[in-house]
């Protein structure tokens, strides 16, 4: 089977991002803040945004399941406060679990966290718990730089983020780290901060020692790792000037890359330089680039068609879209099991 790690909700219906409209006008005028009970949605609404999207690319593309989370860009952690960002993490992660429910055999779901600039990261951890044992997340999605841009939260090694760590490495799920909107006009949100992360969370785990204090805690860097795998010598080369172990041993029991990479010698070069081991399959689609491609006149990112293009054995594409991700995602793979996959 296929399974694609890393997909968002960017099609859920208008009156989800009317509802955060009015949020966040709340924040300056309080009296027209909105309620829960405000939004409504029925499920119909759900299947007539996931069918003819979602649903329908993973049945063109051969994609049996994806973990689903709620739009990247909507977390947008950087407006308001804790309670801002606690009440709309609430409701995008409700309608996550909605459509998993809708569509048990085709979307595992994956929380987003309430976080905010220059809060404990520990004030995350009800909805993180209220994700996975009640919706059955099996993932969540950590913004190194809830600032959106500005880069104001200490690094990932920091012991501030432990807490998180703590209840994750206790519910064996992976996180992906995953940043959101940019507020910076210096970089454009996914042409630019998105890649930003990828790369500089991987050099703050090499520059770090996260994995000894947390031997299990598992994170999937997106976007094919930034530019990590274009520089994987200097990144070798730091490894050894700041005295770590060759980046295999410090990182790579722990770190994964996913395959949103959308164009052939990109992909190539993913699989050429990171271990088969450590890669998983993800195509992101309906997400930074959804358009077709005038020189191959498939989309940019149906990137199953660059896997089997690539010189991979059978063995490692097997790995990559299916045995990886169950390793990495036990509570997926329990999920698959129960039934009968």
């Amino acid at each position: 089977m296929i399974i694609d790690c890393h997909g968002h909700y960017t099609t859920a219906p208008p009156a989800l991002a009317a509802w955060r409209d009015q949020q966040i006008a709340s924040l300056d005028d309080p009296g027209v803040a909105p309620s829960r009970a405000d939004l409504r949605i029925s499920d119909d609404e759900l299947r007539e945004t996931v069918e003819p999207n979602q649903l329908r690319l993973m049945d063109e593309r051969g994609i049996d399941l994806t973990i689903f989370s709620p739009r990247a860009s909507f977390m947008a952690h950087h407006v308001g406060g804790f309670e801002t960002s606690a009440e709309w993490a609430a409701i995008c992660n409700e309608l996550c679990h909605r459509v998993s429910t809708l569509y048990p055999e085709r979307f595992a779901p994956a929380a987003m966290l309430p976080q905010s600039p220059g809060v404990d990261p520990a004030t995350c951890l009800p909805e993180l718990t209220r994700c996975v044992e009640e919706y059955g997340a099996v993932a969540l999605n950590l913004n190194p730089d809830p600032s959106g841009g500005h880069w104001t939260a200490p690094p990932l090694t920091d012991r501030s983020w432990y807490p998180i760590y703590e209840k994750m490495v206790e519910y064996d799920i992976p996180a992906m780290v995953h940043v959101s909107t940019s507020v910076n006009p210096a970089f454009h949100t996914t042409g630019a901060h998105y890649l930003n992360a990828d790369t500089t969370a991987f050099m703050q785990l090499v520059q770090g020692d996260l994995f000894t204090d947390f031997p299990t805690l598992r994170l999937v860097i997106p976007h094919g790792g930034g530019a990590v795998p274009y520089h994987w010598g200097r990144f070798r080369g730091l490894a050894m000037a700041l005295g770590k172990p060759e980046l295999e041993e410090h990182v790579l029991g722990n770190v994964f890359f996913d395959t949103c990479v959308y164009h052939q010698p990109g992909s190539d070069l993913l699989f050429d330089v990171i271990p088969a081991r450590n890669i998983l399959f993800a195509s992101e689609m309906i997400g930074a680039v959804r358009s077709v491609d005038p020189r191959t006149g498939h989309h940019f990112d149906d990137t199953r068609r660059y896997a089997e293009a690539a010189k991979l054995s059978e063995e490692d594409w097997t790995a990559i879209r299916e045995h990886n991700a169950r390793t990495v995602y036990p509570r997926m793979d329990a999920l698959l099991k129960g039934q009968g996959r």
